[in-house]
């Protein structure tokens, strides 16, 4: 039915309260078909879905499902990985030989013939995105862009530009759902282990960013942090870049950075020269870094200096991502989804540079029981930074418990500085 999109009258979404589950439902949505899904809990993004006029709900029985979504000829099925394959409404479409595909399958279903622009990478990859769809929407180019997470700027994960062939996508590694898609350029921020619940090893999961590397097609950029572990070769024709924060031996870099009332300007080096004087609208060292990737991305994709100039001060970044909610003398409350330990390292380095002189205070609470299993030694190695830890709860997410997997697996390591912990569950 994806290969002949006329045939599709109604879609429904099983976890479309994920945040690319959720850009899917805006699509097909802005495309004036009924809409509608399941997710587990409720929350803002589901919030903001019925808002928009997008059925969501929160019981699972096939039941619900309206007989407008059940004629398998017209109606299109989208799951994401995260949900388990006994979900009762996955089951019953599948038993009656509906059309169902995962998230990936259709995001790169919809982008095919398109200029697709990918953004990989086991952390950093929502901010750089954002950032790249930003630039793009800001130029005269624009640009299509399912993100994975909601921009400041716009209020949303997912804007359609008809005009533009160009689409900003968020390549997500889980369950190697990048690999469906087909980028005409493509970054790659980093292949630190992750999911290893899918992978298994970090040898596995370089695996799969080389293969997705193979995907950019032959006349496209691909664009790699330095240090990033790909296995040499791809597509004949495809040119490839590096980046780094201020690393000389990069093709894009930063240089004279400076700190000015929490925001950060600086210099970016590229192969066709220097181009001065550049101010990033969101505070962070790592979103410098960020910062040069996106705009490598952009000015390889046409996107002018000028351009980026004007729009880069005015990118307001990601909700949940060195989100800062309270800045006053007394205090400065920042909100950030780092979920992985090079993620909460280089937050904290962050908040470091910005703030010498502050003692820092970490709320922290683990994201899923196996990434606790497999990296609780590096998670307390980590929030050993901080000046004090308050640990709270593992969140779940898609899974459920493993027996003897808990916070304190974190927090019982971690032996310089104060930790507030969650009692132990018998």
């Amino acid at each position: 039915m994806m290969n002949n999109p006329e045939k599709i009258k109604q879609v429904w979404l099983i976890g479309i309260g994920g945040i690319g589950m959720s850009a899917l439902a805006r699509y097909f949505h802005h495309r004036g078909m009924p809409v509608a899904g399941y997710d587990r809990t409720p929350s803002l993004v589901t919030d903001a879905l019925k808002k928009e006029g997008i059925e969501v709900f929160f019981d699972g029985d096939p039941e619900l499902i309206a007989p407008v979504y059940r004629s398998k000829e017209d109606t299109l099925v989208i799951y994401t990985p995260a949900v388990e394959a006994s979900q009762r409404q996955l089951t019953w479409f599948r038993e009656r030989h509906f059309e169902v595909l995962k998230r990936a399958q259709v995001l790169g279903l919809i982008s095919s013939g398109s200029q697709s622009i990918c953004i990989a990478g086991t952390h950093g990859k929502t901010t750089i995105s954002t950032m790249v769809a930003h630039l793009f929407k800001r130029s005269r180019i624009g640009c299509t862009a399912f993100l994975g997470g909601i921009s400041k700027n716009y209020g949303t994960n997912f804007w359609w530009d008809e005009a533009s062939p160009f689409v900003v996508l968020e390549a997500d590694e889980f369950d190697r759902s990048f690999l469906w898609l087909n980028p005409q350029s493509a970054l790659i921020s980093s292949t630190d282990a992750d999911h290893l619940d899918v992978y298994g090893d970090k040898e596995k999961v370089e695996a799969a960013f080389s293969d997705f590397a193979q995907r950019v097609s032959g006349d496209g950029f691909l664009l790699l942090k330095e240090g990033v572990a790909i296995r040499e070769g791809g597509q004949q024709g495809v040119k490839v870049f590096t980046y780094s924060l201020q690393s000389p031996a990069s093709d894009f870099y930063a240089s004279g950075i400076k700190l000015a009332n929490d925001l950060y300007g600086f210099d970016l080096v590229t192969p066709q020269g220097l181009i001065e004087n550049l101010t990033l609208g969101v505070p962070g060292l790592l979103n410098i870094e960020n910062a040069v990737g996106a705009m490598a991305l952009a000015l390889l994709n046409g996107v002018t200096v000028e351009e980026i100039r004007a729009a880069l001060p005015s990118f307001e970044g990601i909700a949940r991502r060195f989100d800062i909610h309270v800045h006053s003398p007394e205090m400065v409350y920042i909100d950030d989804y780092a979920h992985h330990p090079e993620e909460i390292h280089a937050t904290l380095e962050s908040v470091r540079a910005m703030y010498p002189n502050h003692k820092v205070t970490g709320i922290f609470q683990p994201h899923l029981y196996s990434r606790t299993r497999d990296f609780a030694e590096a998670f307390a190695a980590s929030l050993s930074r901080l000046d004090a830890l308050i640990l709270l709860d593992i969140y779940p997410a898609r899974e459920f418990p493993i027996p003897g997997v808990d916070a304190q697996m974190i927090g019982e390591q971690i032996k310089d500085i104060p930790v507030a912990m969650p009692p132990k569950k018998i």
